[in-house]
């Protein structure tokens, strides 16, 4: 556990773009929150390969996103059951699962459907907080925690290097 906040701080303070971590942290909640094998996460590691996205950044997300999920399970169906229940779209989902590309999505699962709606609800607000939030680290808190003295000693001790080392 320890590491994995040593290599999420490495990941923030190097020198990639904020909008690329930001980015992976972001697509890693679709496979995070849904089943791991299902179609729409082959289209999200597509994207991953084609953009540049810190891969870091996505996979440390998404251990996250996946034990946050178990969580929100409850929730993804209620979500997915009110979605799926509505009366106006009975015929859209019929035809949908009429069709056998569309069953093999998984759709018509409720929790599939509602991790798969919070995960691309929440993508873009995602994305934004944390270009945000990352910015604001390396810009105020990393400058401060640079600068105190006491942090400059904790750096230059044997401990720092071996916590270092053991993440790596």
């Amino acid at each position: 556990m320890l590491s994995q906040i040593i290599k999420f701080i490495q990941i923030i303070s190097s020198e990639t773009a904020p909008v690329q971590i930001s980015a992976g942290i972001a697509l890693a909640m679709i496979p995070g929150f849904t089943p791991l094998f299902s179609i729409h996460n082959l289209i999200v590691l597509l994207v991953l390969l084609m953009l540049r996205i810190n891969i870091a950044a996505f996979m440390l997300a998404l251990a996250l996103f996946t034990a946050f999920a178990y969580l929100l399970d409850p929730a993804f169906h209620s979500i997915g059951q009110i979605i799926l229940t509505q009366e106006g779209l009975q015929n859209f989902w019929t035809e949908l699962y009429n069709s056998t590309f569309w069953r093999l999505t998984g759709f018509n699962n409720t929790v599939v459907m509602g991790s798969l709606i919070v995960s691309l609800v929440a993508l873009v607000p995602t994305l934004l907080l944390g270009n945000f939030l990352i910015r604001h680290y390396r810009n105020d808190i990393l400058v401060y925690l640079n600068n105190s003295s006491i942090f400059k000693a904790f750096k230059s001790s044997k401990l720092f290097t071996k916590i270092v080392a053991a993440a790596e």
